[in-house]
């Protein structure tokens, strides 16, 4: 057993023995859109209790994951469980050696130990049942206090900027009458040790002693939970400025890349989705970092989740740190790159200052992959110019790969072996073919030698033969692809040919993915294994990629209702709301790398994106039959802010391109089926 699976299996065990890991219940929640940037579940007269779940919110320099659990009579308990990433403790003699990897300042408060109480004359006030809850890049919770006849409002949120996590207290008093009440107060102090120096967590309840709330007023105070290294001072930022930064952060991201279409799920869950994909981005030794979050992954960059997942969609939603965390994460790879082509690692973890797994997922596939979509997406060419030799070294790296069969050897894939994958897989080699595809591209608006792109071109051409011939197979009586040499079912990863522009076994594969490997969560793993321990596996990342290339594909009416019944269940389902990791692994665990694939869903998806240049783009929109129109508005790539529209005119698609600036309309052409239309944008 390796250190990493080890990890993972004893941080498993954890959750498990947590009394909030549980999301079963005895009804399901009435989730409700209030507009596309909240939800909302009203507890009166409610019969889906009880009730818990979690979710997780960050800032650069906080994490935390809210932990809550309503009764049966909707009385409601929240653990914080609150991670501070740049303190890491110091390790002891006891602690095992994959605690090196997760050693991060981290506690969970509950509310008896935190929270103030409140007294009117010398009897405490017990908090009400729950009457509403609400998230919109926040956590609120709406309480009454029977005894006083006040309401109370609770919302949780880290403070984007600095180690600060927040539960702001709004008392409003309804009547026609004062209410006084009193307070108590406290200011506690955790010390432990560092690696580097002592740190220190404080707990503190910022409010007067006394409050009182003539009819009709309201006050507001906080609970605040903050750390600091020795020799450093607490945050000075208040509360309500904390407040006054998660707004506008959430703003910035509801201003760009707006997904309109005939669905409010649709629209609302992708909305959510750049929250999540956004918010998980950290100070560290390596600049600004994307990373995975989820409890365990902090101070860390993957070759798959930030170089594969996340990386080439923060250009599209222009939000400038998470171009900035990519670029550090690709800066970071392409300092491992060595003349002699061995592998490098595929994770920095702990800010790069543990030793690496030395294992190949295929991890060059995924970051030449990654990184020539986001150069041609990002439209800046000295950063283009920057990672093109990147990229060509991991090209080279996968030709240096290829087994007999002309496809490329890993040691594993991106699940790192909890899951047989033979010697060569098709994730890898799909990635490879993709890579190359969009190398040319790149290397064409670098000016690149044409010799040189022809080259990858053949190789393209080649590749793309070899992955038939090695893995195209009648699986389960379906013409599609084996993942690997002898595999006899179904795997959800067949659907990656389709993702990158293979499409020559659609029809097998889209009924693999929509018939046999998909259940009420999306695509499993093996669905039909006799395996035990994988049958009920499911993995969120392999639904949306199932997703993205079945739009690509053409099954355009099949992949809505999927994307609709899926997207239901996770923003207004029993696990809300963004979409999660995996299950069993990780309790469904909100991932944000996840997020921004959701969101790809609909860029390279339903709208058909692909880049061909820093300033061109190839589109194919997939216009549902019950849908006249949708639109992504604010679309921030190829150095530009543009809307496309599709409108149903007839038995005819019209594609617009305007600026969104100044509504000027810069294109419009009618889409032919099966023919992607070319955009290219002014220098």
């Amino acid at each position: 057993m390796n250190r990493h699976f080890f990890c993972l299996l004893t941080l498993l065990l954890c959750l498990l023995s947590s009394p909030f890991h549980s999301f079963s219940q005895s009804g399901h929640p009435d989730w409700q859109i209030r507009s596309t940037h909240a939800i909302e579940w009203s507890l009166e007269d409610e019969d889906s209790l009880p009730h818990a779940d979690k979710i997780e919110m960050a800032g650069k320099r906080v994490a935390a994951i809210v932990h809550y659990q309503i009764d049966s009579l909707g009385l409601l308990s929240v653990q914080r469980d609150v991670i501070f990433p740049q303190f890491h403790p110091l390790l002891k003699e006891t602690d095992p050696d994959w605690y090196q990897y997760r050693a991060y300042l981290r506690k969970q408060h509950t509310d008896e130990e935190i929270l103030p109480r409140l007294y009117l004359g010398d009897r405490q006030l017990q908090l009400g049942p729950v009457q509403r809850i609400r998230i919109d890049g926040s956590l609120s919770f709406e309480h009454q206090l029977p005894a006083a006849g006040l309401i109370l409002e609770r919302r949780l949120f880290p403070s984007p900027s600095t180690a600060l996590f927040v539960e702001q207290w709004t008392l409003t008093n309804p009547s026609d009458s004062t209410v006084e009440l009193f307070l108590t107060r406290s200011s506690t102090v955790i010390e432990g040790r560092g690696k580097e120096n002592r740190f220190f967590t404080q707990i503190r309840t910022l409010a007067p002693v006394e409050i009182k709330l003539a009819a009709g007023q309201r006050t507001t105070f906080s609970v605040r939970i903050t750390a600091r290294g020795e020799g450093e001072e607490y945050t000075q930022q208040s509360s309500e400025d904390a407040w006054t930064e998660r707004s506008a952060f959430l703003t910035q991201l509801s201003e760009s890349l707006q997904l309109e279409s005939p669905d409010s799920v649709l629209n609302t869950l992708f909305h959510f989705s750049k929250i999540r994909a956004s918010e998980s981005i950290f100070d560290s030794r390596l600049g600004l970092i994307h990373s995975p979050g989820g409890g365990r992954y902090y101070l860390g960059i993957w070759a798959n989740d930030q170089a594969e997942y996340v990386g080439p969609f923060f250009p599209y939603l222009g939000y400038p740190a998470g171009n900035a965390s990519s670029l550090n994460a690709y800066r970071a790879f392409a300092g491992e790159m060595n003349e002699t082509y061995e592998k490098i690692r595929y994770a920095f973890e702990i800010e790069g200052l543990v030793p690496p797994f030395m294992i190949d997922r295929g991890d060059a596939a995924m970051m030449a992959y990654g990184a020539a979509q986001y150069c041609l997406a990002l439209g800046d060419r000295a950063v283009a110019e920057e990672l093109w030799p990147f990229v060509e070294w991991c090209l080279e790296y996968c030709r240096r790969q290829l087994n007999d069969g002309g496809v490329v050897r890993s040691e594993s894939d991106e699940m790192e072996g909890r899951i047989e994958t033979g010697t060569a897989n098709l994730s890898t080699s799909s990635l490879y073919y993709g890579a190359l595809r969009l190398a040319v591209d790149l290397g064409h608006s670098l000016e690149q030698k044409p010799q040189q792109l022809q080259g990858y071109e053949r190789q393209a051409d080649q590749l793309a033969q070899s992955i038939e011939q090695y893995f195209g197979a009648r699986v389960e009586g379906l013409d599609s692809y084996r993942y690997y040499e002898g595999h006899q079912q179904l795997r959800h990863w067949v659907c990656l040919p389709l993702v990158v522009g293979l499409h020559g076994r659609k029809e097998g594969t889209i009924e693999a993915l929509f018939d046999r490997l998909w259940t009420d969560n999306g695509v499993h793993v093996e669905k039909n294994s006799q395996n035990p321990a994988i049958a009920n596996i499911f993995w969120d990342r392999g639904t949306l990629y199932a997703l993205r290339g079945t739009f690509l594909a053409g099954a355009t009416d099949q992949s809505l209702q999927k994307l609709q019944s899926f997207s239901r269940k996770r923003l207004l389902g029993k696990r809300v709301p963004y979409v999660v990791e995996a299950y069993p692994e990780g309790d469904m665990a909100h991932l944000s790398a996840e997020s921004g694939l959701y969101c790809r869903v609909f860029t390279e998806g339903l709208f058909g994106i692909r880049p061909t240049g820093l300033r061109s783009f190839a589109c194919q929109p997939r216009l549902p039959e019950s849908w006249d129109q949708m639109a992504l508005r604010r679309i921030q790539a190829f150095g530009h802010s543009f809307d496309l529209e599709v409108l149903r005119q007839g038995d005819q698609q019209e594609v617009r391109l305007l600026d969104s600036e100044s509504g000027l309309l810069l294109s419009e052409k009618m889409l032919e089926e099966g023919t992607p239309l070319t955009f290219t944008l002014p220098n």
